[in-house]
Order: structure tokens, then sequence, then C-alpha cells
């Protein structure tokens, strides 16, 4: 029954908003009104009352859990946020906290700088430059349709997805972001997906299941797969690959907006060209943090402590826990051991010295902060009030 349904919403989707081949998604531009699926009187759930989205646009973010909105960003800002990113992997600029990634096909024995190794770029946050998408005006404009007035930058991350080596390590699994940030609700966090070129089925597009961020968040885990997974990108557990989806299509300075539970995920790029993306996820300041302890969440960091001490041979009795200073305005996620808790945001402290094999301990804790950035919480905001978050 709910197959059903699936499918249907999905033809409704695709009947609304025409397809340019089998299964891929037009987007509409910001001045045309989007159809969808109609009910009286509309209760808005996921988007806030503004002046900026259409009531027709809200009608269809509430009914399939995504937006595009087309010709968003300029050519301009895009190709600043190019030349950027060849400045970093040329090592003409220091990454200043960024998490950098390259694809799991990859020869570890490369380690010439080159725009063809780096798959990733997390928490850009401290890069004066690529931090200027957060801030531009037309995407704030639309983000504060999903969070409110007070928006905070919680993960930013620009993505160079390579021509698969054959092994289709490049695609994606379908996930929900949800499952990487512990706090709520998830009503008030957006993502901000924008194509700094053409993006199709060819090279890798987005693939989202519409309608499923009404859902809850699901279990995640590392799918089977045979030419490997990169770390961090992880699958929701037992999958339908027969589900119906919409593949979004996009055009250079499209960018979609879409909510943290619906699932999505992107094929591998079958082109010889690399994909460009530049993506952010902001969320409300009156969000709170969560204990993910007893929740689908939990599994997440069993992972990332397994990960520690396989790696890094941090203590099997270590645990993860987020710790909110002052009046929970910040949050950090810091290793907590038998001996003393280390924070994230201070793995070099004084104090942290004069404990026994500390100095060993915070190397380690150093080194998996420069690799696996993106559980370091580097909230920052945007634009109104800072409460919460």
């Amino acid at each position: 029954m709910e197959h059903t349904r699936a499918a249907l919403r999905l033809r409704t989707v695709l009947g609304h908003l025409g397809r340019t081949s089998a299964g891929a998604y037009t987007a509409h531009p910001t001045t045309q009104a989007v159809s969808s699926t109609s009910f009286h009187p509309p209760q808005f759930q996921y988007t806030l009352h503004n002046d900026i989205l259409s009531l027709e646009q809200r009608k269809f973010y509430e009914e399939n859990g995504f937006l595009v909105i087309k010709n968003l960003v300029s050519d301009d800002d895009i190709t600043r946020f190019r030349n950027q990113f060849q400045r970093l992997c040329k090592e003409e600029v220091k990454p200043q906290g960024m998490m950098i990634m390259r694809d799991v096909s990859i020869e570890k024995s490369k380690f010439v700088p080159s725009e063809e190794l780096i798959t990733k770029v997390q928490n850009f946050h401290q890069d004066e430059e690529l931090f200027r998408y957060c801030t531009l005006p037309e995407i704030l404009k639309y983000v504060e349709c999903f969070t409110g007035p007070n928006i905070m930058v919680v993960h930013t991350m620009m993505i160079n997805k390579p021509p698969d080596s054959g092994k289709k390590t490049t695609r994606h699994p379908f996930h929900q972001d949800l499952h990487y940030f512990p706090f709520r609700p998830s009503n008030r966090i957006v993502a901000a997906w924008t194509a700094m070129e053409q993006v199709n089925r060819n090279n890798g597009c987005l693939s989202v299941l519409p309608g499923t961020h009404k859902g809850c968040l699901k279990p995640h885990s590392y799918p089977p797969w045979e030419g490997g997974v990169n770390i961090m990108y992880y699958g929701i557990q037992g999958y339908d690959e027969n589900s119906p989806r919409v593949h979004l299509e996009m055009e250079k300075g499209d960018t979609v907006f879409f909510h943290p539970l619906l699932i999505h995920g992107s094929g591998w790029n079958k082109s010889q060209g690399y994909r460009k993306v530049i993506s952010c996820h902001f969320a409300s300041a009156d969000c709170h943090y969560i204990d993910v302890k007893g929740t689908s969440q939990e599994s997440f960091e069993k992972d990332i402590l397994e990960t520690l001490h396989k790696l890094y041979g941090f203590p099997e009795d270590a645990s993860l826990k987020i710790t909110v200073n002052g009046a929970a305005q910040w949050g950090t996620l810091g290793i907590v051991t038998k001996h003393r808790a280390y924070p994230a945001h201070d793995p070099y402290s004084q104090q942290e010295r004069e404990v026994t094999q500390a100095s060993r301990l915070e190397t380690l804790l150093s080194q998996f902060l420069q690799h696996y950035d993106i559980f370091r919480l580097n909230v920052q905001l945007v634009k109104g009030e800072r409460t919460n978050l």
C-alpha cells in the first residue's frame, strides 16, 4: 500500500513538473508557480510564512520535501568558489580546519596536489571566500522560509565528484542528513545544494524520494558494495531499490532546498568530467541538542569510536559526548575516556597535557579532527539572533 502511494505521488510530481528525460526532474524558475497536490485549508508544517515563497511553492515543499529554484546563484559567484577550490587543491591556501576527502578508489600513493585527488571539502567555515556562499542574500532569503529569521550554519561542503573508475565508488547511497545532526526539531533544518555546472544523470545528479520527509529517521549503515564505500557515506538499512524516485537534473546556478529527513542520494559519475556542487546545512538558532543514546543515531557514534580504535588506537572505553557551554549557545563534540574529557574545540589545552599519556591522546584526537571534522559542530550565526545552537 505504501509503495503504491509513493508511486502515485511520483507520477503527480512528474506530471506537474515535466521531464527532460525518463525519470529526470526539470526545476522551475523562481518566478514560475509550481503545481502540487491541493489541500484545503493549507496547513503548513515544514515552511514558514513570508513573502518569498508562493503558495504553490510552499505546498510543493510541504508535500515533497524539496524545492528547486532556477538560476539562483550567479556565474560570477560560482567562478569565485571554483577558483578558491582549485587554490586549495594546489595547496596555495591553507585548508584552515577543513576536512579534505579523497575517493576510496584513489591510490594512497598519489599525494601530488591536484584537483583530481580531492573529492570533497567539508566544514569550510573559516575560509572567507567559500563561506560567502552561506551568506549570499539570495540563499538566505529562501533559507529563512524553512528555519525562521535566526539562522545558523551547521555544516558546509563542496563536492567534486570525480569520473568513476568503474567500481561505482562515486555514488552516494540513499540516506537522510538528519542521521548526522544531534539537534532538533528537524523541520527547522534545511540544506541548500547548488549546482556549479550542469548536473544530470550521466555525471551523478541527486535522486530523491518525494514525500519521505514525512517519515521518521531510519537506521543507517555502510552498504555492502563490492567496489567499496567512501567514509561517512552511510546508507539506509534495508533500502528498497525499487522505490519510486525523482532525478534532479539541474543547470549551473540552480539550487535545491530540502528537508533533513528527505531520503536522497546520488549516482556514479559516468562522464569524463568532475561534477562540482557547493552546499550548506542551515538550522534555526532555536534548535536544541539531543542525546542520541537509544536512538537510531547511536550506531553512528559506535562507528566513529570503532574507527578511532582501529586507525589510531584510541581507548576502547571512550565515548562521544555532546557538551553545551554556557546557556546552551555552543555545542562541541568531545571524546570522553575514563581519564578525562578531551574537548574537540581545544585538543591541545595545557590542562590536558598534564594527564598521563595525554599528549598521545591529544595527538590522536587532533588527527581524528583533521580527517573527520564533520563531527565538529562548527555552528555559526549568519542572520538574526543566536539562542540555543
